[in-house]
C-alpha cells in the first residue's frame, strides 16, 4: 500500500472570518480519504498563536475565558521559525515543533491567512500548499487592488470610490461628499481587506452613511465605496492552475436586503439555486468571465467568481474573486462543483494534486544567474 500523503489542514486565525474558517476546516478534514492521506491539524488563535499539538479544532470552538491557559500549554514556547536552504529542505519536523508535512491546506479566510500572508511564509519553507499564491491572494484579498487589475483587464466592474481610514478621520465631510458625488444613494460601503461580508453595510442616505464608514474602519485601513445595483447575485467556481475550468453558475436568493454575514450563516432562509436559471449563451458568458478573472489577478487552485447581473439593464459585472471560499459540504463553491460533477471528497483530491503541480512548477525555475554562461 502506497504512504499516505501527510497534508496539514490551517484553520482559525486572526480575522473576523476565523468561526468561518473552524467550519470550513471541519467539512474538508472529514472529507478527506483516511486511506490516501494522514491529516494533520493546525489551529491559530485570534492572538496568531499556533497550535501544532493536541486538539487544535476542539481548542478553538471551546472559547471562553479558559481558552488562553490551554493555548500556552498547547504551543510550542517559541515563535520563531527555523531558516533552511530550498536544497537541504526536506518536509519534516523542526526545532519549533512544526510537524513533518507534504501539503499544506490553508482553510484561513480573511487577513493573514487568504491574503498572501501564510503563502508567503509556505513558499519560504518551500511546501506545496493548496490555492492561489502571494500574489493571487494578495489581489483577491484587497478589493480595490483586483477591482483595478479586472478593469486593466478590460473586465466589466461596477463603480467604486476607494479611501483611507485616515482620510475618514481627518476630514470625515470630504470622504462623505466624494460618495455622493461619485456614487449616489444606495450604494454600499466596505473595507478592502475582508470577506464573509463581515463590516459591509448599504446605504441608502445621508444619515446612514457616516455609521457605514464608522464601521468599515474597525477592520480595515483601506476602505471603498460601491454604487448598488438593482442585481441577481451570480457565482461560479473556478478550478485549475494555468488551464482552469468553471462550474455551472449558482445564484444566491439572501433571505435579507443583501447577502450579509446574518443571511450567509446565521438566518437560514436564503436560497441557493444550482444550476442558476439562466439562457445559455449567458451561461457560457459567465463561465469565461470567471475564468479570465481568475487568470487575471494569477490565481492558482480554487475560487469563487461573484457577478451581479443588474435586473434593470441586464448589465452583467464581476463582483469580486474570492481564493479561499467557504468549504462547508452546503457552501456554494463545492455545491456548484457537485452540480457539475465533481464531488466534494474529488474536489479535494483535485486541489490537492494541483497544488503538487505547482510546486513541481515553481521548483523548475531556476534560482542562480551565471552571465558567463551566455557569453
Amino acid at each position: 500500500m502506497a504512504e499516505k500523503l501527510r497534508v496539514a489542514v490551517i484553520f482559525g486565525g486572526q480575522s473576523g472570518e476565523h468561526e468561518v474558517s473552524l467550519v470550513s476546516a471541519q467539512g474538508i478534514m472529514k472529507a478527506m480519504d483516511e486511506e490516501r492521506y494522514e491529516i494533520i491539524p493546525i489551529g491559530i488563535t485570534k492572538e496568531g498563536r499556533w497550535l501544532t499539538s493536541g486538539e487544535p479544532m476542539k481548542l478553538l470552538q471551546s472559547g471562553g475565558p479558559g481558552v488562553s491557559a490551554q493555548v500556552a500549554e498547547a504551543e510550542s514556547e517559541t515563535r520563531e521559525l527555523v531558516p533552511r536552504s530550498r536544497r537541504d529542505l526536506v518536509p519534516g519536523t523542526c526545532e519549533t515543533g512544526f510537524p513533518q508535512v507534504d501539503v499544506v491546506f490553508p482553510v484561513l479566510h480573511g487577513p493573514y491567512g487568504e491574503d498572501g500572508t501564510v503563502q508567503g511564509l509556505l513558499e519560504l519553507a518551500d511546501i506545496p500548499y493548496v490555492g492561489a499564491g502571494v500574489l493571487g491572494s494578495a489581489l483577491g484579498m484587497d478589493k480595490i487592488a483586483m477591482k483595478g487589475v479586472f478593469r486593466s483587464h478590460g473586465l466589466p466592474v461596477v463603480e467604486h470610490v476607494a479611501f483611507k481610514r485616515k482620510d475618514w478621520e481627518q476630514d470625515p465631510e470630504a470622504v462623505m461628499e466624494l460618495i455622493e458625488k461619485e456614487l449616489g444613494y444606495p450604494c454600499f460601503v466596505k473595507p478592502a481587506n475582508l470577506g464573509s461580508s463581515v463590516g459591509i453595510s448599504k446605504v441608502h442616505q445621508r444619515s446612514e452613511l457616516a455609521p457605514a464608514l464608522a464601521l468599515a474602519a474597525r477592520y480595515d485601513r483601506r476602505m471603498l465605496a460601491e454604487r448598488a445595483v438593482n442585481a441577481r447575485e451570480i457565482e461560479v467556481s473556478v478550478l485549475g492552475n494555468d488551464e482552469p475550468i468553471a462550474s455551472l453558475p449558482g445564484e444566491i436568493i439572501p433571505c435579507r436586503e443583501f447577502y450579509d454575514y446574518i443571511a450567509k450563516y446565521v438566518d437560514d432562509r436564503s436560497e441557493l439555486i444550482i444550476p442558476a436559471d439562466l439562457p445559455p449563451e449567458l451561461t457560457r458568458r459567465i463561465q469565461d468571465l470567471a475564468v479570465a478573472a481568475f487568470l487575471a489577478v494569477d490565481c492558482a487552485g480554487m475560487a469563487r467568481v461573484d457577478f451581479f447581473l443588474d435586473k434593470d439593464t441586464g448589465e452583467l459585472y464581476v463582483g469580486e474573486l474570492n481564493t479561499i471560499p467557504g468549504f462547508t459540504p452546503i457552501s456554494m463553491y463545492p455545491k456548484l462543483w457537485a452540480a457539475s460533477g465533481i464531488s466534494y471528497s474529488e474536489l479535494i483530491d483535485r486541489l490537492i494534486e494541483l497544488a503538487l503541480e505547482r510546486h513541481a512548477d515553481n521548483a523548475s525555475s531556476e534560482t542562480s544567474y551565471s552571465p558567463e554562461e551566455f557569453e
